[in-house]
């Protein structure tokens, strides 16, 4: 493995594995977010200590991590780490070292990352992402068909180098769907402001 890739994976990993969820709900008073609702880090479940302040700024803040990775990676080794950076920190999101590589789901850093490799794929997740939550209220409905779409949108807006990377991004994210899609099929999956 050659410098650049050592480096982006590296700037993706320590960038993505910061846990914002657990971080601002301990700030902010709430106790462990591991404790409450589905235990798990991310903005939907931080919505179930009733702030919707803190699961707004748990979502920005795990998009914009997301988002920094890839920027910072190809400001400091240049284009050809963008890609490893990526992959660190959705990887660094979904397995964080520090939480015994128990992280969030992956769908707003995903986000996070599309909007610094390809804004209109970016823009096509998040409408697909708000427009299933506003209408189906199941938030991994929506999260995991947003992140089918990025695929999709790599294709079509002529992004097609990143086409495998974001298949597998998006293979990422719904494998840790996998409880989810199990509640799903049993129709127990809750809606979103439900209580779990």
């Amino acid at each position: 493995m050659q410098g650049v890739e050592i480096i982006g994976l590296a700037v993706g990993y320590l960038l993505g594995s910061i846990p914002f969820g657990l971080l601002v709900t301990r700030l902010a008073g709430k106790g462990d977010i591991r404790a409450i609702g589905s235990g798990n880090i991310g903005a939907t479940n931080v919505l179930r200590t009733g702030s919707k302040k803190l699961a707004a700024l748990t979502l920005l803040l795990d998009a914009a991590k997301g988002a920094a990775a890839v920027l910072l990676a190809a400001a400091v080794a240049g284009r050809e780490a963008i890609p490893y950076a990526a992959a660190g920190a959705l990887v660094g999101h979904l397995y964080p070292a520090w939480l015994r590589f128990k992280g969030g789901k992956g769908v707003a850093t995903l986000l996070g990352i599309l909007a610094a490799l390809m804004w209109p794929g970016a823009l096509v997740y998040a409408l697909i992402w708000v427009g299933l939550l506003l209408t189906i209220r199941i938030s991994s409905v929506a999260g995991m068909a947003a992140a089918a779409s990025a695929p999709v949108s790599a294709v079509a807006f002529g992004y097609s180098q990143y086409f495998p990377m974001l298949l597998g991004f998006a293979l990422l994210v719904i494998w840790k769907h996998r409880e989810n899609l199990a509640r799903l099929r049993s129709g127990t999956e809750p809606r979103v402001g439900q209580r779990v």
